[in-house]
């Protein structure tokens, strides 16, 4: 059985950013700088994620990972969407756009699996959930490694048992979307690392306000196997992400990070701005409800450069993310790791 160690290139892995954050480029030259790459299938159809794979094998020999979303089960109060849709009229009005309607909340998932059993890349992850030991052990027998997306011990100790190759430990201080099960925010890393190497005899990736060298070396004597950097990258050309965004994380008006809702119905870490300040405290627990409503919102937003109005998805430490080429951000990483360990 091929084991996580077989495919890490380095303890050091890039983590996948879905929305437009991980892009074939960015993964190709990352996994040839020595860090494994990992492309996002989130918000995609399964013909978009096959592209995407085939694109960075023709860019890179070396093993990178694909990461999906598993199918949204919110049990969703339809009129506290509603009541959301209606606060959010004057900010459809103000950017001439008409608020979004409800879409498909399997996120293609039968179709990607599909896909991925008959031709996969070396490592598969899943967020939001644990798939069925079924889909596990056929990815395994495919020489393929798993991982599964933890934000808690009794995660971990599911996650486990459903034969997982490996586990995603992410803590509360990361960027974008919590992987948790249950779309409460998650523990610290420092705090929930070692009490989930305590549970479980899987290979752990630790993910969680992680930026430097130093960082990747704090985690790896916590327990870790590696350490999954996704805010680290966001600045560099290859990476997708808008340039409002990317202007974001370098502007000093911008100076925390926070959970909120109010994007996507699910709680995710990202910079503090007007929208989710003044809209926060009334966005439903409705994912991916909520996504597709604003999701026009953000469009238009980006558009116009207003950063006010877009997800500024962010981890506690972005303020490390650097401009400047990926296999120059993955060399710097590995190097302070080097001396950090030495």
């Amino acid at each position: 059985m091929i084991e996580m160690s077989d495919v890490l290139a380095s303890p050091v892995v890039q983590a996948p950013m879905a929305g437009g954050g991980s892009t074939p480029a960015l993964v190709a030259a990352v996994s040839e700088a020595g860090v494994t790459g990992f492309l996002a299938a989130g918000y995609k159809p399964a013909a978009r994620m096959r592209e995407e794979i085939e694109e960075t094998r023709r860019a890179t020999s070396r093993p990178f990972g694909m990461n999906l979303f598993m199918p949204s089960h919110d049990r969703v109060d339809e009129a506290a969407v509603a009541a959301y849709r209606e606060r959010l009229g004057p900010e459809a009005e103000r950017l001439g756009v008409e608020l979004g309607a409800p879409g498909d909340r399997s996120d293609d998932w039968e179709a990607k699996i599909a896909d991925l059993v008959a031709d996969p890349p070396a490592i598969v992850g899943f967020t939001f959930g644990c798939p069925e030991p079924g889909v596990l052990a056929a990815f395994h027998e495919k020489g393929t490694v798993t991982v599964v997306t933890v934000t808690s011990v009794a995660e971990a100790v599911t996650a486990t048992a459903a034969g997982a190759g490996a586990l995603y430990v992410q803590g509360r201080e990361a960027g974008g979307h919590s992987g948790t099960f249950t779309g409460a925010a998650g523990t610290p890393l420092r705090e929930l690392l070692p009490a989930v190497r305590a549970a479980t005899d899987r290979p752990l990736l630790a993910a969680g306000g992680l930026a430097t060298g130093a960082h990747v070396a704090e985690v790896l004597a916590l327990g870790a196997d590696a350490a999954q950097l996704g805010t680290a990258f966001l600045r560099c050309p290859e990476s997708g992400a808008g340039g409002v965004h990317k202007a974001a994380l370098a502007d000093p008006r911008f100076t925390e990070t926070a959970m909120t809702r109010a994007f996507s119905g699910r709680s995710a870490r990202g910079l503090v701005n007007r929208f989710m300040i003044e809209h926060s405290s009334f966005a439903p627990v409705a994912y991916p409800d909520v996504h597709y409503l604003t999701a026009p919102l953000r469009k238009a937003a980006a558009a116009r450069g207003d950063a006010g109005t877009v997800n500024l998805w962010a981890g506690e430490s972005f303020r490390l993310a650097a401009d400047a080429p990926a296999a120059e951000v993955a060399a710097r990483l590995l190097d302070e790791l080097a001396a950090a360990t030495a």
